[in-house]
């Protein structure tokens, strides 16, 4: 990813339509490399000059070979299931994450790609158990203890991308190397996926507590340490660096555990909204959960509603797990810069968001009313359970 290589270099991002990938995308296109982005969607923003959208599905092997022909690097962003009904569907979580990864490998195998990097996750570790300043030491989660399927798929693609390091292309020419990122949360102005969700609960009057431990912290990443970690661990897969980020994993975040709830704050209050002050224990929460997933599997297909928490999003928000950065700084000089989530609130706030004057009328009265009686069953189903372990 030398902008000073005389050869020009093309790179394909699965994903690419998608917050993160179009940000990579732009970077890379800054640096002088040509970029294809590959995805079902094209992003909404305005493509830069030397960044392509081709069309695609990592499900369907042929516009994955036609794709990757001729790149000199993939960076395989592509998945699905991560949050909210998404975790739910199972089926299209399993097609999309491992069938898409192994379709990725194929097609990166047979046209002699020379280097993939695979954006994995923390889940392929974490389970729900505490981790403290953990390193890539440690073993996968077993598979059959994952709260949810888009962490089990994420854990076997990741090892399948890993597996595939130091195999041949099908000519016999050309030497695969891979690797892969374990990124904490992703946050930014432009984020698409989680923070929308998080400020519509805010402006719909869901944030009404937290829960958990009010010392238990997680990591977050600026996407654009993200980027930089990327291209990074690109550099770290050619033969200038001695191939040195082969086969390996690294975690990737700030580098400043905090919080969940904490971190949120600036989001919360300087949108002009009260940051809650009832703490709910988190084995409540997890059984609230636990409750919405059951009833969305039953209503799902005629009501595909949005759950307001999964089990899984419960243990990533409210227990402790963070872990140590040495390895990515030692092996891919990663350097994360420190940024702050006001740059969020002022994004949110230059398109409309922000308490209005007299919002909280009769329909907020009705919210605050439905969550009280939501919280009342749930504390009745769950009290048994809690003090007699039934």
């Amino acid at each position: 990813m030398d902008a000073g290589n005389s050869v020009k270099e093309t790179v394909l991002i699965t994903g690419g339509g998608g917050y993160f990938g179009f940000r990579l995308g732009c970077a890379l296109s800054k640096r002088g490399v040509d970029v294809i982005l590959f995805d079902v969607s094209k992003p909404i923003q305005e493509m830069p000059e030397g960044v392509t959208f081709v069309q695609g599905d990592v499900r369907h092997i042929s516009e994955l070979e036609r794709a990757v022909q001729g790149m000199a690097c993939v960076f395989h962003i592509a998945s699905y299931g991560m949050s909210g009904r998404e975790q739910l569907n199972r089926k299209l979580i399993e097609d999309v994450n491992v069938g898409g990864t192994e379709n990725v490998i194929q097609a990166c195998r047979k046209n002699g790609v020379s280097k993939l990097i695979y954006t994995s996750t923390y889940n392929v570790v974490f389970g729900g158990q505490v981790i403290e300043n953990g390193n890539e030491l440690l073993p996968y989660l077993p598979l059959h203890l994952h709260p949810d399927h888009y962490s089990r798929t994420k854990a076997l693609a990741e090892m399948r991308v890993l597996e595939a390091n130091g195999t041949f292309s099908e000519d016999g020419e050309e030497v695969l190397r891979t690797c892969a990122l374990r990124p904490a949360g992703i946050f930014g102005p432009g984020e698409q996926r989680h923070l929308p969700r998080i400020v519509s609960y805010i402006e719909q009057g869901w944030f009404r507590f937290v829960y958990g431990d009010p010392s238990s912290l997680v990591d977050f990443v600026h996407v654009d340490n993200l980027v930089q970690a990327h291209i990074l661990a690109a550099e770290a897969l050619g033969a200038p660096r001695g191939h040195v980020a082969a086969g390996q994993a690294y975690f990737i975040s700030d580098g400043r555990p905090v919080n969940n709830f904490e971190f949120f704050r600036p989001l919360a209050e300087d949108l002009g909204y009260a940051f809650p002050t009832l703490r709910l224990p988190l084995s409540l929460i997890y059984f609230f959960a636990f409750l919405t997933e059951m009833v969305h599997f039953v209503v799902g297909r005629l009501y595909n509603f949005q759950p307001l928490l999964t089990r899984t999003e419960v243990y990533k928000t409210g227990v402790t797990h963070y872990f140590s950065l040495e390895k990515a700084e030692k092996e891919l000089g990663y350097e994360p810069e420190q940024h702050s989530l006001q740059e969020v609130v002022e994004w949110f706030k230059t398109r409309g968001h922000g308490r209005k004057p007299k919002t909280y009328a009769l329909k907020h009265l009705l919210r605050d009313t439905g969550l009280v009686l939501i919280l009342a069953m749930v504390l009745l189903l769950w009290l048994p359970k809690a003090v007699w372990g039934i």
